[in-house]
C-alpha cells in the first residue's frame, strides 16, 4: 500500500514528473549499494531474530513519521528521499537477516519449498496491498495508507516474538573482519560454476526492465488515463503471478536443473514486457503483467535457492546481502535512466528497448555460460 501511495505522492508534488520517480529510486540503490554488504556480514554476526525485532521497529517508526508529515500537509518532494533513504539503509540489514534466518529453520532438501513459500506469502501482500490503496486513497488519503503501514509491523513484530529466542542462535558466530567476510563470500560465489551466470541474467533483467513503481503510475496516467483504482489492479496482477510463480516453484521442490528454470524464467519474462509494452487497456495489460510476475518471481525464488544451498551455512547472510544488492540496489539504480528514457522516448519504445537490451544479455551469458544448459 506505501509503494503505491508513496508513487503517486511523487507524482502528485512534481506534477507527473518520470525523472522525479527515477531519481527516487536512485536514492534506494545507492543507500543498498553502501549498506547491504554490512547488512549481511551483520546477518553473519549477530543474533538474527534480535536484527530483525530491531529493523521492523525502526521501519515502523518511519512510516509514522511519514504520514504524520503527510497528515498535517508538512510533506515536501525533498523529505521523500531522505525517508527512502532511512528505510533502504535498514532494510540492507532486514533483508539478509530474514532470508538467513529462514534457512535456520528447516531442513536443506525442503529449503527450496520453503523460500517459494515465504516469496508466495510476501508477494500475496504485493497482491492485496495495491488493490487496497487503491480503494483506500479515496477515503483516507496518502497518511491513512501510511498509518496502515506502520500497523502492519505489529504483526510482523509479534510473530518474530512469538519465535523461541534459540531458532537464531545457530549461525549466529564470529566472522572475519567486516571487509575480509564480505570478500570471502564474493570470492565463494565467484568461484561457483553456476551463480555467476544465473547472478548476471537476473541482474540484467532487474537493472534495464523498469520496475513496477516507475511504469505503473505512468501507465494508468498517460495510456490508460485512469486512477488508483486500475492502477491498484494493475500492482495486484503482477503480485497474482507472483504468488502463482512462487507455489510453482514450491511445488518442484529440490528440483535438479535450477539453472534452466532461471533463464527459462526470463525468457518468459521477455515476451510479457513485450506484450505490455504494446498493450492498450487491461484486456491485455493484466494477463501480460500477471504473466510477468510469475516468471520474475520464479527467477528470482529459485535464485535465493541457489545462493543459500550453494554457499557455506556461516555465509548465508552475506549470500543473502547479494540478494538484496539485487533487488534492492540494482532495480531501483536502473530505474533512473530508465525514467529518464520514458521522459525522452515515452513509456511504450522504453519498454520495448528494455526487452532487446535484456535479449541481448541472455544470450550473451547462455552463449557464454555452456554449462548453465545442464545444470
Amino acid at each position: 500500500m506505501q509503494i503505491v501511495a508513496l508513487s503517486l505522492l511523487v507524482l502528485d508534488l512534481t506534477h507527473g514528473s518520470a525523472a522525479a520517480l527515477g531519481a527516487v529510486s536512485l536514492v534506494q540503490a545507492l543507500s543498498f549499494l553502501l549498506f547491504s554488504a554490512v547488512g549481511g556480514s551483520a546477518a553473519d554476526r549477530l543474533d538474527k531474530r534480535r536484527l530483525l525485532l530491531l529493523t521492523q521497529s525502526i521501519m515502523m517508526g518511519l512510516a509514522v513519521l511519514l504520514g504524520t508529515l503527510t497528515a498535517a500537509g508538512m510533506i515536501r518532494f525533498w523529505m521523500i528521499p531522505l525517508f527512502v533513504l532511512g528505510s533502504s539503509a535498514t532494510l540492507s540489514f532486514d533483508q539478509p537477516a530474514r532470508n538467513a534466518f529462514a534457512a535456520s529453520l528447516v531442513p536443506k532438501e525442503h529449503l527450496m519449498n520453503a523460500v517459494a513459500l515465504q516469496s508466495s506469502v510476501f508477494n500475496g501482500a504485493s497482491m492485496l496491498g495495491p488493490a487496497l490503496a487503491g480503494l483506500a486513497l479515496s477515503r483516507i488519503g496518502y497518511s491513512g495508507n501510511f498509518f496502515l503501514n506502520a500497523a502492519s509491523y505489529s504483526a510482523v513484530l509479534a510473530a518474530l516474538l512469538l519465535l523461541p529466542a534459540s531458532s537464531s542462535q545457530e549461525t549466529a558466530r564470529p566472522v572475519a573482519r567486516l571487509w575480509d567476510s564480505v570478500r570471502e563470500a564474493l570470492h565463494h560465489v565467484r568461484q561457483d560454476a553456476l551463480l555467476p551466470a544465473v547472478v548476471s541474467a537476473y541482474a540484467a533483467l532487474l537493472f534495464f526492465g523498469p520496475s513496477a513503481a516507475l511504469m505503473l503510475p505512468l501507465f494508468a496516467r498517460q495510456v490508460l488515463r485512469a486512477g488508483p483504482a486500475q492502477l491498484g489492479m494493475l500492482f495486484s496482477a503482477i503480485g497474482a503471478g507472483a504468488v502463482v510463480g512462487a507455489l510453482i516453484v514450491a511445488s518442484l521442490g529440490d528440483m535438479r536443473f535450477k539453472g534452466r528454470l532461471v533463464f527459462g524464467s526470463i525468457l518468459l519474462w521477455m515476451a510479457a514486457l513485450a506484450a505490455f509494452g504494446l498493450s492498450y487497456n487491461l484486456l491485455v495489460a493484466v494477463p501480460a503483467l500477471f504473466l510477468l510476475g510469475v516468471a520474475q518471481n520464479s527467477a528470482g525464488a529459485t535464485i535465493i535457492t541457489l545462493l543459500q544451498t550453494r554457499v557455506p551455512p556461516d555465509m548465508r547472510g552475506r549470500a543473502m546481502s547479494l540478494n538484496t544488492l539485487l533487488i534492492m540496489c540494482i532495480r531501483p539504480l536502473g530505474d533512473f535512466p530508465a525514467g529518464v528514457v520514458i521522459a525522452g522516448l515515452g513509456l511504450r519504445p522504453a519498454v520495448l528497448l528494455s526487452v532487446l537490451i535484456v535479449g541481448a544479455v541472455w544470450s550473451a551469458v547462455l552463449a557464454g555460460f555452456p554449462s548453465v544448459r545442464s545444470a
